[in-house]
């Protein structure tokens, strides 16, 4: 493994080489929800090399195979999973020739990746500050293309190392291959395989640091300016306007205060903490249909080509029959423009408030957020299911916008 100041080196607690092995090992203290049952055989490679002859054999032994990383975006059916589960906890961080102004950073998939954004901050390297605090590893930020308060990993990534299962080879996919959008990419489409790092291309701000006592933050000596300030909510925490830039240490500080506000920061003393952050994406409709919305609800002008888009409902008055279970997406693009609704916003107008749950269940919506669906303690894989299924129903019977869950499920309609 490539330490972080380019030596070799362990991380502490770590297996200095191989892998682990077991049988029967349940998941649910694998995963941030902490439900899911046991896995029949779990293998645990610790470096790039290992993670390669591991995923290689699984793939030749014809078993069900199952990637998997932080845990974060992942609900395990309670029967566990009938094969072998690659649990990728590659670690390093190396940094790699690139353009003046710049720093190329290739990462390896089993990085956390709140301690990879923790460490560009401390370099003076922007441009995933704003994402701090997010859960999960590394090599899940281009499958899902992680974001939030402006920013998305797909903004900083330059390619992907990818093992792809069709082939067996190892590729690299650079950015424009990865058809990057609104918490999607060509993982969750169409291309399998494990995804064994990724480089990054930073901004190097601590070469153009600003001088001591800029906004957000008391350290002394020049500081290093993250990104413009792309998201209100983040502007308003931390007292600037949209567009100002903030220290690197200001803007990360607010987000873990914002995200912990929200339950949204893994913490042992925070029981909302227990979930799979947001549980569901906000979604695409037509300009034509957010019309149709209340004014008060809160929506985005978005590109189309560059998001999914979520059909409404048709009218009941029409006579069509609509499965309420099922998932309806346009297919094709569209001239019209389209409009992102907030999820949050149509679950609480649907009359689903924080801290609901249904009786007897103990999966519930977040006491800090709508978003959230969170294991209030002994919570099944079927309680959060069904608490998904039933938010679903509601938002879709009250506004006929279908929500789509971010989390993976496994073993699991």
């Amino acid at each position: 493994m490539t330490g972080r100041h380019g030596r070799t080196e362990p991380h502490p607690g770590e297996p200095t080489g191989g892998r682990i092995e077991g049988s029967d090992v349940p998941l649910g203290p694998l995963t941030t929800l902490r439900v899911g049952g046991p896995a029949a055989r779990i293998v645990e490679p610790h470096d790039e090399p290992q993670l390669l002859q591991t995923v290689l054999e699984v793939w030749d032994s014809g078993d069900d195979w199952l990637a998997l990383g932080g845990g974060s975006n992942v609900v395990i059916s309670d029967d566990g999973f009938d094969g072998t589960v690659i649990r990728v906890a590659t670690r390093g961080v190396a940094r790699i020739v690139a353009p003046s102004g710049t720093v190329r950073l290739r990462v390896q998939a089993g990085e956390p990746w709140d301690e990879l954004v923790a460490y560009t901050v401390e370099q003076g390297w922007s441009g995933l500050e704003a994402l701090s605090g997010i859960p999960g590893s590394t090599g899940a930020s281009p499958i899902q293309n992680i974001g939030a308060y402006g920013q998305e990993a797909g903004d900083s990534i330059v390619s992907v190392d990818f093992l792809d299962y069709g082939t067996g080879r190892v590729e690299r996919l650079a950015r424009d291959d990865l058809e990057l959008g609104y918490r999607t990419s060509v993982f969750k489409r169409c291309r399998r395989g494990v995804v064994l790092s990724v480089t990054f291309s930073l901004t190097d701000a601590s070469a153009q640091a600003g001088p001591a006592g800029d906004s957000g933050s008391d350290a002394p000596g020049p500081l290093a300016l993250g990104d413009p300030i792309a998201y209100p909510q983040l502007a308003t925490a931390l007292g600037v306007a949209v567009g100002d830039r903030v220290a690197l240490g200001g803007v990360r500080a607010a987000v873990l205060r914002l995200r912990a506000s929200k339950g949204m920061v893994l913490d042992a003393t925070d029981p909302d903490s227990v979930s799979a952050g947001s549980f569901f994406t906000n979604p695409i409709v037509s300009e034509n249909f957010a019309r149709s919305l209340p004014s008060d609800a809160p929506r985005w002008l978005v590109e189309p080509e560059a998001e999914p888009t979520v059909v409404a409902l048709p009218d009941p008055a029409s006579g069509l029959t609509v499965d309420l279970t099922g998932t309806l997406e346009a297919s094709g693009e569209s001239a019209e423009p389209q409009v992102k609704l907030s999820a949050a916003w149509l679950i609480e107008r649907a009359g689903i408030g924080k801290g609901f749950a249904l009786p007897g269940s103990r999966a519930a919506i977040s006491s800090k957020h709508t978003l959230a669906i969170v294991n209030t303690g002994g919570a099944t894989a079927a309680d959060i299911s069904e608490l998904s299924r039933y938010i679903q129903n509601r938002v879709s019977s009250e506004f006929g916008v279908r929500l789509h869950p971010e989390p993976v499920f496994v073993g699991l309609d």
